[in-house]
Formats: structure tokens, sequence, C-alpha cells
């Protein structure tokens, strides 16, 4: 009994990490991602402090006009592309699309 007991005991706390681990793992593929696609144009911080970004005109992840868009319109832009930025819609999956607004977003908020 006391074998099971620690046994369920075990593998109750290996579950509870699972949520915390997916999305540890999640961040770190979206930071992949947007390492590998965007941040030659966008930079790492996501300011465009960039020579291909000045060149491109990319704006300011923090700025107003990005912070106001909708998550909806970020995924539209990375999917269909805009302007001088590629789409990226047949390069990446729709799960890799909504992680990277949401890393966007974060980047976002480092004024």
């Amino acid at each position: 009994m006391s074998n099971n007991l620690s046994w369920s005991a075990i593998v109750g706390l290996a579950l509870a990490f699972i949520p915390f681990s997916s999305a540890s793992v999640l961040a770190q593929d979206a930071a992949g991602t947007y390492k590998a696609k965007c941040a030659v144009c966008h930079g790492a911080d996501g300011k465009g402090n960039t020579s291909m970004g000045k060149n491109m005109g990319v704006q300011d992840f923090s700025s107003s006009a990005v912070q106001q868009e909708s998550d909806s319109n970020l995924a539209q832009i990375i999917e269909k592309g805009k302007n001088k930025m590629p789409a990226y819609g047949t390069k990446l999956s729709d799960a890799q699309i909504k992680d990277l607004v949401a890393y966007v977003r974060q980047l976002g908020k480092g004024k």
C-alpha cells in the first residue's frame, strides 16, 4: 500500500509540472523561431534597429502602432506578410504563428 501511495505521489508531482514545462518549451520554441525568421530585420529586442530593419522601415514592437494591433491582425501580418515583409503562412504552422504573436507582445513590453 505505501508503495502504491509513493508511486501515486511521484506521478502526481510529475503531472503537476507538465503545464509549466510545456509553457517554457513553447516560449523557447517561439524564441527560436523568432531568432531564425524575424530577428535579422526586427532585431533580437524587437526594436527594428538593424541595418535590414532600417532599410525595410520595420516598426518597433513597443510602438503604439504595433501595440494597438489585435493579436489576429498581427497573426495575419505574419501569415500573409505586409509591405516588404514576406509571408510566413506556408513556412510556419498556425501554432507557431500564434506563439510568435505572444513573443512579439513580450518584446513590445520591453520599451
